[in-house]
């Protein structure tokens, strides 16, 4: 059984980015807290436990002196509390997260009810909420967006969801709502490095016969990078570590495909496609 990667897999520049900083603050000031997990993967989250990153759900209970926000980044009161606590503050939000909420806020202060394609409860989500102060509402289901909204309506997305999905969102909404609506706005803040991963997984489809998602099953970049990979017709394995893979999935499979979510370490990576090789031979 030969074991190929996807062209583009794992980490993101954003995730990146998150991890480098925590760890530098880490290495050259010592222990802080991060106001959640810095991002949706275990394994990461459990290395920096070790090294002093403790997750914490509320600001009452940093005692450490710093916090972090977490790449998913979080709305305009968090960082109010930050500063009228005194605490020292790593912002790690993703730079595509906070092009999202600077467009949420602006649309919102000129006037425009905010409708963000994107799941309500994801950190992300919260976030871009709370920078539409109270005129913004988030769904996937165009069939959820209640009637009275007014006449001037923006659109934007949860930075981890497809484009070709947030459009089909939009048009829906606006074919649903269009004898009310005066003025219509639709952003697209879908991240591109999301797009190069479902481009690849497709494309490593036609070489494989089966498929491995490697990553949280709480990360929902990583959820939609397995749908897209099911969604192929290849048999498609979302697992979260090396130990998950199970021999009899392989059987007849000459080729398997690796991907990776976005959150998703290279050592990761790296121990699935070793123990892929020591199932079925070297590639």
């Amino acid at each position: 059984m030969r074991v190929e990667l996807a062209e583009v897999y794992g980490f993101c520049p954003g995730v990146r980015r998150a991890v480098a900083m925590v760890e530098a603050h880490l290495r050259e000031r010592g222990p802080l807290a991060t106001l959640g997990a810095i991002v949706h993967n275990a394994q990461v989250v459990e290395e920096l436990s070790r090294r002093g990153a403790r997750v914490v759900e509320d600001l009452a209970a940093v005692w450490e002196g710093a916090v972090a926000i977490t790449a998913h980044g979080a709305g305009p009161e968090v960082f109010e509390e930050i500063q009228r606590r005194g605490l020292l503050l790593v912002d790690t939000t993703c730079p595509i997260v906070r092009r999202a909420q600077e467009a949420a806020r602006a649309l919102a202060e000129a006037g425009f009810c905010v409708l963000i394609y994107g799941e309500e409860a994801h950190p992300e989500v919260r976030g871009l909420l709370a920078w539409t102060r109270g005129r913004g509402l988030a769904t996937l289901d165009p069939a959820d967006v209640p009637p009275a909204l007014g006449e001037r309506l923006a659109l934007i997305s949860q930075t981890t969801k497809g484009r070709e999905e947030f459009w089909r969102f939009v048009a829906a909404v606006v074919e649903r709502r269009s004898p009310e609506l005066q003025e219509v706005r639709a952003l697209d803040t879908t991240c591109p490095e999301t797009g190069r991963r479902y481009l690849a997984v497709r494309e490593l489809a036609q070489r494989a016969e089966a498929l491995v998602v490697v990553g949280s099953r709480t990360s929902a970049n990583t959820r939609k990078l397995a749908e897209v990979a099911r969604a192929t017709g290849r048999p498609t394995f979302h697992i979260e570590r090396a130990e998950e893979l199970q021999p009899e999935w392989f059987r007849e499979v000459r080729r398997v495909g690796v991907t990776a979510g976005a959150s998703t370490p290279d050592a990761l990576v790296r121990e699935v496609v070793a123990r892929l090789e020591q199932m079925g031979g070297a590639p």
